[in-house]
């Protein structure tokens, strides 16, 4: 009953005037950058960190948030008219999308990847809203230990799960952590890393490294592509809406990608990609029809893009309750908390519920305002894809030096910009993961802040972090994770390779 009690506050919160104004914005900027190839919603919330620094906590969130539902409804699109997923978790249907609409139903594929994701977004969100309490709840009881060993369960999810090799992921974890120690050590006072330059000793701002890294790499690597052949996109052809034979095999597929999304999402070792992968699996086990998957099966859409949305909300359980992050998205979303002084976790239920539970509801109607912008307006999401890169990239440029300079008008600060920069656009040349770089940033303070408590508390005895029930189960969940992603991925991409190869012969 508490549940519906805060839920229904949270609406109240959710659908004040400018709450709506600010989900309406990260909706629709969501979807932009979903359609648009090569740019996510993790670049998207990266560069309005520094705009939003001066505004409203509550609607920044909301917004942030919108951003992430848009962009899974958004990349649905991509994949399905231009063959081109932005993402990975989208690989799966440009798979069948793509067939879907080469052969003239390419609205039913777009009606099926809208309605399905409308259907997961709500039944998630609604789970996330009764699920949470009860994870607060058992966090309470953490100590200090419990914290550190999560904050390692954390460092080695994101590491584990972010990218194809975990080697690389531990080594961009590494490097976020050796950013994190550069300052003034809030225990001892004593300067770390600063090499004599002032401007060092309050730490490196999260905000310059997130835009930096994802912007300004993102950009640089596009551009030393060079120019490639134009992209066909497919013309939607036939009708735009779903037949009954549409609807009666899409409903059970949205309802299962809907049960494996959310749980995966909400493990810290899951993630879109792999929930997506499964439910294609699974829909090609169950469907009546497995002659047609690699050709353009329906439930090959509908399945993969309800597990797609449904992990977005499940990947807000851990961020909100205990302050883990599992994708990149959620990382530059907890560096948005940061920003405005904010601690996802338990305390931040109890501290600050007005705030949470806005944006849980925002969530609901964010859903509605995806679909009422996705069907109808579809035609206006095409002509973007006419959009020449050289043109994009500029402006994300400019907006992301301009948005540094509004947060923190500092020449330094602009030459860390570019530094940082740099250094993106080469770990992406060599496959090296940039959220594990922000998330050792973040957390690295906390689990270091931790670590000493705990060590304080037990007179130096290190054995102290095992001795605790909950922390030892955490530090065995966090061996777990090294390789419980290997294991998913495997099985998902091998049976979905082998679809692949399948077809082309």
């Amino acid at each position: 009953m508490d549940t519906f009690a805060f839920l229904l506050d949270g609406l109240l919160i959710a659908a004040q005037p400018i709450n709506l104004f600010y989900a309406l914005i990260g909706v629709t900027l969501g979807t932009l950058v979903g359609v648009l190839p090569g740019i996510g919603p993790a670049l998207t919330v990266a560069l309005l960190l520094p705009v939003t620094y001066q505004l409203d906590p509550a609607g920044s969130l909301i917004m942030f948030a919108g951003i992430y539902y848009g962009g899974m409804y958004g990349g649905s699109t991509t994949s399905i008219l231009l063959n081109t997923p932005g993402e990975s978790a989208s690989i799966v249907t440009a798979l069948e999308g793509n067939k879907m609409a080469r052969a003239g139903r390419g609205g039913p594929a777009l009606a099926t990847a809208a309605i399905g994701s409308f259907v997961a977004g709500l039944i998630a969100t609604l789970a996330l809203a009764f699920i949470a309490p009860f994870v607060v709840k058992f966090a309470l009881s953490f100590g200090p230990r419990e914290y550190f060993a999560l904050m390692i369960l954390a460092f080695v999810t994101v590491s584990a799960a972010f990218g194809d090799s975990t080697l690389r992921g531990l080594t961009a974890l590494f490097i976020g952590l050796a950013f994190s120690i550069v300052g003034i050590d809030q225990l001892t006072g004593q300067t770390r890393l600063s090499f004599g330059v002032p401007d060092l000793l309050d730490g490196l701002e999260v905000t310059t490294l997130a835009v930096a890294m994802f912007a300004i790499g993102e950009t640089l690597y596009v551009a030393a592509q060079g120019a490639r052949a134009p992209e066909k996109v497919e013309a939607v052809r036939g009708s735009l809406w779903m037949n009954k034979a549409d609807w009666k095999r899409s409903w059970m597929p949205w309802l299962r990608g809907t049960a494996i999304g959310f749980p995966i999402g909400a493990m810290p070792a899951g993630g879109a990609d792999v929930s997506s992968f499964l439910s294609y699996s699974t829909e090609k086990s169950f469907s009546k029809h497995p002659e047609e998957f690699g050709h353009g099966a329906i439930e090959g859409v509908a399945g993969p893009e309800a597990a797609n949305n449904a992990s977005a909300a499940g990947t807000l359980v851990p961020l909100l309750t205990l302050g883990l992050p599992t994708t990149a998205t959620a990382a530059i979303m907890l560096a948005g908390f940061q920003q405005f002084g904010l601690q996802p976790g338990p305390l931040l239920f109890a501290t600050n519920p007005q705030l949470v539970w806005g944006l849980i509801a925002s969530l609901l109607i964010a859903n509605f305002m995806l679909l009422v912008l996705n069907l109808p307006l579809i035609g206006l999401w095409v002509r973007l894809l006419t959009i020449p890169k050289p043109w994009l990239y500029a402006g994300i440029l400019v907006f992301a030096t301009l948005g540094t300079i509004g947060a923190n008008p500092s020449v330094f600060e602009l030459g860390l910009l570019l530094t940082f920069g740099v250094l993106g656009y080469i770990m992406r040349v060599f496959g090296y993961p940039i959220a594990p770089v922000i998330v050792g940033l973040i957390l690295g303070p906390m689990a270091e802040q931790q670590l000493r408590r705990a060590l304080s508390i037990s007179q130096g005895d290190p054995t102290v972090l095992i001795t605790s029930p909950i922390s030892a189960l955490l530090l065995a969940l966090a061996a777990v994770a090294l390789f419980v992603p290997l294991i998913l991925r495997a099985r998902g991409k091998g049976q979905v390779l082998a679809q692949v190869a399948a077809t082309e012969d």
